[in-house]
């Protein structure tokens, strides 16, 4: 991008163009931000919102543009314009379109400035800018998300940032707004920053803020997890979503990532950012890869004890188990006690529900207690060889057996749901639902 726009610079200097070059897809002037942390990108978020409060204020976004200011430009159109430069359909570039249920998330300015303003209809919320309960209908796209649309360019984070700013004004009677309020656009901000002048922020080698791990290349497990026939069905839930509408909510991210690296897969992250690439539509370059390096543990976040259990996680948000029955029709008939779980169903079970594990629905690829016990104990070699990381007092306070309340799933997973989705930043992956207080986790 960088390179276009020198070119573009170019070419325009030497035809007597000038060329106005405005920051206007992030709120801040990330050089500036680098340039006051000594040149180096702030690599732990504390620093990074200490770094923006020596900033200048965000500018306001630029007027929108009305017919008004656009009477003095006239472009010839010619008859055949729409077919030289019309939007081709879907049919057109090759799709099948048939069948096709409607889109979950309709692009457009228009449509992401709807949302917005569903967004700050919520006054209590904003005045209070609490977490929200969990629950099965909050793994669902909801008409106030708006990840896909900044990603997108569809809605100005400035723009949303100052509509955030005056609600709270109005509500809180003109008292300052807490930098938490701005949760989701700053960790934007914070990965572009880090991402900035960093070509292999999404590689593990030549990737200076990422810890060079040995990971297992198993493409046959990849492709499970990738399509959703891992045999946990939380984890095919989730990823079968991802499929079908283009976005997961940030939790189910930080539970199908645990799963792919560090909990139970031991595959690279780096596989993980190509299948979000492909699938999510708000996969934000930097983003996607601060996100993926963070729930890996392989930069930002080394709490690597803390492990996502594939079954108590999700048993947790929706006990009933309805977010599996509507993405897993298979498993539809099992009950709520075994659809988490549905390979411990006794065999009568099975048979009511009309699904056999093994025949109609995978078998688990594995067994979740031993890889995640065998994968924290490689992460803790890792880290004890990184000289880098010595003295800070971490592997000192890794429990004595780790998967009695790391992997959480003999007890449902209360313990390692609690710490695990609480100490991994929500604004990493947000859904654009909420903008919500983060907590930072240790460095």
């Amino acid at each position: 991008g960088k390179e276009r726009d020198a070119a573009i610079q170019k070419l325009a200097s030497e035809a007597a163009v000038e060329v106005v070059v405005r920051i206007s897809h992030t709120l801040y002037d990330l050089d500036r931000i680098i340039e006051l942390n000594g040149g180096q990108p702030p690599l732990t978020y504390k620093r990074f919102q200490a770094l923006i409060n020596r900033m200048d204020a965000v500018e306001l976004p630029a007027e929108r543009i009305t017919l008004e200011t656009m009477q003095s430009c006239v472009t010839p159109v010619s008859e055949n314009h729409d077919d030289k430069f019309g939007v081709p359909s879907l049919e057109e570039l090759g799709f099948e379109t048939e069948g096709l249920p409607t889109a979950v998330w309709p692009g457009g300015e228009t449509e992401a400035l709807l949302r917005l303003e569903r967004h700050l209809e919520r006054k209590a919320w904003v005045a209070n800018y609490e977490r929200p309960r969990m629950n099965a209908n909050s793994l669902l796209a909801t008409p106030t998300g708006l990840s896909p649309y900044l990603r997108f360019g569809c809605l100005s984070c400035r723009l949303f940032y100052f509509k955030l700013t005056d609600l709270y004004k109005k509500v809180k009677k003109n008292s300052s707004p807490p930098l938490s309020l701005y949760g989701q656009l700053l960790w934007r901000e914070f990965f572009y920053t880090t991402a900035t002048n960093n070509p292999c922020f999404d590689k593990m080698e030549g990737n200076p803020v990422c810890v060079q791990i040995p990971w297992d290349r198993n493409p046959e497990a990849l492709a499970k997890w990738a399509e959703g026939r891992t045999g946990f069905a939380w984890i095919d839930a989730i990823m079968t979503q991802l499929r079908q509408e283009g976005w997961i909510h940030h939790l189910a991210r930080h539970a199908v990532a645990c799963f792919l690296t560090r909990g139970d897969l031991w595959i690279s992250w780096e596989e993980g950012v190509k299948v979000f690439e492909e699938l999510l539509l708000d996969a934000d370059w930097s983003v996607n890869a601060g996100s993926w390096m963070w729930l890996s543990c392989s930069s930002f976040f080394q709490q690597f004890f803390h492990c996502y259990c594939p079954v108590g996680f999700g048993r947790r948000t929706d006990p009933n188990g309805d977010y599996i029955r509507r993405y897993l029709p298979v498993l539809r008939g099992f009950p709520a006690k075994y659809i988490y779980d549905p390979w411990n169903a006794p065999e009568e079970v099975q048979k009511a529900a009309k699904c056999i594990i093994g025949v109609h629905y995978p078998k688990p690829m594995v067994h979740h207690a031993e890889a995640s016990r065998i994968n924290i104990e490689r992460m803790k070699q890792i880290y004890q060889q990184l000289s880098c990381y010595r003295g800070l007092g971490l592997l000192a306070s890794i429990p004595t057996d780790p998967s009695s309340g790391a992997n959480g799933c003999r007890a449902g997973g209360t313990k390692e749901g609690q710490r695990g989705s609480s100490e991994v930043p929500e604004g990493a992956w947000r859904s654009g639902t909420s903008t919500q207080v983060h907590r930072q986790a240790s460095m």
